[in-house]
């Protein structure tokens, strides 16, 4: 059960019912919460609390463990672009999502983060983060409108990936719509790409992963496939810099807030080795493998 923290959330609250809707009839073996509908068949209800009027939703529980307590491997990696391109054509013709300015995690409005990072003190490696943000606005802001738009899930990262325990190759459930944004469809594949880098191998080389099983059932277009490095690495930036922002501001939560920094520190610094032209052509392979499959 998911309750809103008052009534500005029942319009995005009804729209993610929808999304849980929709998309249940568009792929029905996709693994994804099924709404419990109210007794006279509305998505969500209303409770009286003392401090208002708050949105109340009921979903089905998914049985699985979260991605980040499982094992990794390739071909998980690769189920998991897979469940992703699914998920995408399902939710294609989805035309109910709610807009919503605030929203700090949607790759379209990066440049907003800058504010946080003069309020973030000691920041790491400043110049890292700058050099991304700075190609956003020189390379990507101008060509996102041009790229396939639609409703997409926004937040494929590790705690909302659900594995069978007896088979952690295998997507059991993706979970939480609260992010769901109507945005570029490659803007979901950068999403979950940026959470599985690998400690090893070339700095792409989880990623790619991703990009192949997405590849193998929805293919990227050349444009799309042009910005993906830019937008996985602008993801981590986020991740940083809202992680270290919110810490500054709410210290006694430090420890769930920077949860992820971490390895996005990690990540970004491997991302930040190669060159756009270098991670082109190695994420253009993976579509080609994606392909040939």
């Amino acid at each position: 059960m998911k309750i809103g923290s008052g009534d500005q959330d029942l319009p995005a609250s009804l729209a993610q019912g929808a999304a849980l809707g929709h998309v249940a009839l568009r792929d029905p073996s996709l693994p994804i919460p099924r709404v419990v509908e109210t007794l006279d068949g509305r998505t969500t209800a209303t409770w009286r609390s003392a401090r208002g009027e708050r949105p109340v939703r009921m979903v089905t529980f998914l049985d699985g463990v979260p991605l980040q307590s499982a094992p990794r491997s390739q071909r998980q990696r690769r189920n998991l672009g897979r469940t992703l391109a699914r998920l995408a054509l399902a939710l294609k013709d989805f035309g109910g999502v709610v807009e919503d300015p605030t929203m700090l995690w949607d790759l379209q409005r990066a440049p907003r983060v800058r504010a946080m990072v003069d309020a973030i003190p000691a920041l790491r490696d400043r110049p890292l983060v700058d050099r991304f943000l700075d190609a956003f606005d020189r390379d990507v802001a101008a060509a996102l409108p041009m790229l396939r738009a639609q409703a997409i899930h926004n937040d494929a990262n590790p705690q909302n990936v659900l594995v069978d325990a007896a088979d952690t190759d295998r997507i059991a459930g993706l979970i939480d719509f609260g992010d769901m944004v109507h945005g570029p469809l490659v803007q979901e594949l950068a999403v979950a790409a940026s959470y599985q880098s690998t400690a090893e191998g070339h700095p792409l080389a989880g990623a790619a992963d991703v990009v192949a099983g997405f590849h193998e059932c929805l293919p990227l277009e050349a444009g799309e496939l042009d910005l993906l490095y830019d937008l996985i690495a602008t993801r981590l930036v986020l991740v940083i810099v809202i992680g270290g922002w919110r810490a500054s501001c709410e210290p006694a939560n430090r420890e769930y807030v920077l949860r992820n920094s971490e390895a996005a520190w990690s990540s970004l610094a491997r991302l930040g080795s190669l060159s756009r032209d270098e991670a082109r052509a190695f994420l253009g392979e993976a579509c080609r493998e994606g392909a040939r499959r």
